[in-house]
């Protein structure tokens, strides 16, 4: 599929469907208590990954210092705060999305995806990676 029509899924798909989910709760259970929960799932997901990045950080360190390079947990790092910023925004599907990244056994297994299409990349140099030696 071609990078436009992905973005334009993306950027108009995914609000639609939010808020087509988003009235349709709150013509069930009312504006306040849906309001209520998209401001609960915001506050509890932030909590959340700020936990899990702590804990990955933690991990990430541990490598670090035992002379490992922590490349596991720095994409889950990545994920993480991609989790966070799922589920800062208004809306269930993101929020469910978000929460699911949070869970490791969940991000281990998209860990995998990523690593591989990063790897893919490199291969066809759509993607580089520079280092400097000391």
């Amino acid at each position: 599929m071609p990078l436009p029509i992905k973005l334009a899924i993306v950027f108009i798909g995914v609000p639609l469907l939010e808020l087509t989910i988003l009235l349709r709760i709150g013509s069930l259970l009312g504006f306040w208590p849906t309001v209520g929960i998209v401001l609960l799932t915001g506050v509890l997901g932030a909590f959340l990954a700020r936990l899990e990045g702590r804990r990955v950080l933690a991990q990430l360190h541990r490598d670090l210092a035992m002379g490992r390079m922590p490349v596991a947990e720095i994409i889950d790092g990545l994920l993480i705060l991609f989790a966070g910023i799922l589920l800062v925004l208004p809306g269930l599907l993101t929020d469910l999305f978000g929460f699911a990244l949070l869970i490791p056994w969940t991000r281990r297994a998209l860990r995998f995806s990523v690593g591989r299409r990063i790897r893919r990349m490199t291969e066809t140099r759509r993607f580089s990676v520079i280092t400097f030696l000391d």
